[in-house]
């Protein structure tokens, strides 16, 4: 699957910003999906992961109660709204599509390997 990933930008710290992952001439809904960031300098971080099963969620600490990650399958569209933004979060976003059940989580921490698509990435910088 093609994933198109959108919605980056500047942003003000304090600030929020509505990320969406894209699957034209696809179904996004027979997918779990996944948001991952990277930073200059910094591993690959995975923040968060919609299953394609029920819908459940799993959060990385550092974005838990700021972030929500929602599905709209008339839109075949995956939404991370992200909000109280920090230079922290500056990064480049991801989106990528597992085609498992549900999100995999390893000693806490939602992996990446499991994910066979991922979209092209979108800058999001957050600024004073």
């Amino acid at each position: 699957v093609q994933l198109q990933a959108s919605g980056g930008g500047l942003v003000q710290t304090g600030g929020s910003a509505n990320l969406s992952c894209a699957a034209p001439g696809d179904t996004l809904n027979s997918y779990t999906v996944g948001w991952f960031r990277q930073a200059p300098g910094k591993e690959r971080e995975g923040i968060s992961c919609i299953s394609r099963n029920d819908g459940s969620t799993v959060y990385a600490e550092d974005v838990k109660g700021r972030f929500t990650i929602s599905r709209d399958a008339l839109k075949n569209t995956v939404y991370l709204q992200m909000n109280s933004l920090t230079a922290e979060d500056t990064a480049v976003y991801y989106c990528a599509a597992d085609p498992r059940f549900y999100c995999t989580v390893v000693l806490g921490k939602l992996i990446y390997q499991t994910f066979t698509s991922w979209g092209q990435g979108t800058q999001v910088t957050v600024s004073s």
